[in-house]
């Protein structure tokens, strides 16, 4: 199997699994939201961001570390394994105590503070169920993370069809999160057993100190990506009530769930790029600028479609209670576009050794954010929230772009600006019969959408030589 095939075949297993997670998250979010209404939707959501921002201390940046270096040598995976299942116990003690202590120094009412608990705990199991999955993405066994996302969902629907049955509340919610993360460790460890190795007890102090100073910078990255995520439901909560965080939250989880898409393709690609680094700079530039112009290609099309059918997408899902969420739909799909992109940076970035570089940036867009919805939130509420998080990732494109010309896998202004232009005429000759026909049925109008994007980015150049013949590896031909 060829290199190109073997992403091929990744992608295609995560993708798919994706899509199946993607249906059933899907799901589980519109009868929770309906079922829970705004007010509810927004004490869940608000948890699962403030449990969110202190997740990123269960790992500390060690899963993509391993994943970088288990991908360059495999007999170190046992090494990493052992070290970082130890490490983890100490990590998820601390987070949960932090998380414990500030819920209650923030006063909130008993059954937020119950709902915080039962998710923080689910981080907690979480945690180690992510250990296992970089493990398979190391090996590039990316099925076995395809199923276990699978079982995860099905899981949740199921347990959120009992949950409303059986007239749950809020706090009933919260459990099933914590219910999916048990599951989905017992079946990591049970795959890491059948297939890869099992962690031993492994206190290695000087692996522990040189793993630890590699991974900071994933981790300090990572705690700001959290936050630039989260903090915005946080604020909400703190300044609108919560409300306005379940508005907010039910557009923001809908574009959520389209991250699928690089999501899948990150995992497939990042442990390949780590290898190039090592192995072959030309391709590793190859594969960069391929996957800066894929995204580029799946993300516009998407932002011009969502933004002009958003009222249908809200209103046939959410129904008239979350008429408010169809501005910040709207808007917040084109922080979407720029995740698409900016994906391929962060990747990059690690890839090549300079996560303190992508870290930088990321605090810097953290900081940033934080300060745009201070400004924006007391004054527009969740559109405010929505403007900063667009403002906030365009920026950070920007300063991604600059950064990757500065250590020496810059794209050319030219080809950038030919692939923008040639994606932008295909969506707006797209959008046009989309706006015309919106009023039809959507899930029809959809798919056809996209054939004629295609039709015409093919037809104005936008599919090279280069993309017909990586297409003709993928299928086999020669």
């Amino acid at each position: 199997m060829s290199t190109v095939q073997r992403i091929a075949r990744n992608t295609t297993l995560l993708l798919s699994s994706s899509v199946a997670g993607f249906v059933l998250g899907f799901f589980f979010t519109v009868y929770v939201a309906r079922y829970l209404g705004a007010q509810g939707l927004g004490v869940l959501s608000f948890a699962v961001a403030f449990t969110a921002i202190f997740s990123v201390l269960t790992d500390f940046g060690l899963q993509a570390l391993m994943i970088r270096e288990v991908a360059r040598d495999k007999t170190l995976a046992r090494k990493y394994l052992s070290n970082i299942a130890v490490l983890k116990i100490f990590l998820t003690i601390i987070t949960f105590g932090l998380i414990a202590l500030t819920i209650n120094l923030l006063h909130y009412p008993a059954q937020t503070v119950r709902v915080v608990y039962l998710i923080g705990l689910s981080v907690v199991f979480g945690a180690f169920s992510t250990m296992f999955y970089g493990l398979f993405r190391a090996h590039e066994r990316m099925e076995f993370e395809a199923i276990g996302g699978v079982l995860g969902g099905a899981v949740m629907l199921g347990s959120a069809f009992w949950a409303i049955n059986h007239n749950y509340s809020v706090t009933g919610f919260a459990l099933i999160y914590l219910i999916v993360s048990v599951i989905g460790l017992g079946y990591s460890l049970a795959i890491s057993a059948w297939k890869f190795t099992l962690p031993g007890i492994e206190v290695d102090l000087g692996f522990w100190k040189e793993a630890l100073k590699q991974a900071w910078p994933f981790a300090l990255g990572a705690i700001f990506v959290v936050l630039y995520f989260s903090i915005d439901s946080v604020m909400l909560s703190s300044m609108k009530g919560n409300e306005a965080v379940g508005w907010y939250n039910a557009a923001y989880r809908l574009i959520l769930c389209l991250s699928f898409i690089p999501s899948a393709y990150f995992s497939t690609v990042f442990p390949l790029m780590s290898r190039l680094h090592v192995t072959s700079k030309d391709f590793l530039r190859f594969t960069y600028e391929r996957s800066f112009k894929y995204m580029l290609i799946l993300g516009v099309p998407i932002g011009v479609g969502t933004t002009i059918l958003a009222s249908k997408i809200v209103l046939l899902i959410f129904g008239l209670g979350y008429v408010n969420s169809i501005i910040a739909l709207q808007i917040l799909v084109w922080s979407m576009v720029f995740i698409f992109v900016n994906g391929v940076f962060g990747q990059l970035f690690y890839s090549v050794n300079k996560q303190l570089a992508a870290t930088c940036i990321i605090i810097g867009s953290a900081v940033f954010n934080v300060v745009l919805n201070v400004i924006l939130i007391p004054r527009y509420g969740l559109t405010g929230a929505s403007i900063s998080t667009v403002v906030t990732v365009s920026i950070g494109f920007l300063i991604d772009y600059i950064w990757s010309s500065r250590i020496g896998y810059g794209i050319p202004v030219k080809n950038t600006l030919g692939i923008i232009m040639r994606v932008s005429i295909a969506s707006a000759v797209m959008g046009l019969p989309v706006y015309y026909f919106q009023n039809f049925y959507v899930l029809a109008l959809v798919p056809l959408a996209a054939l004629l994007y295609f039709i015409v980015l093919y037809i104005i150049g936008g599919i090279d030589k280069e993309d017909k013949l990586l297409i003709k590896q993928i299928v086999g031909r020669t």
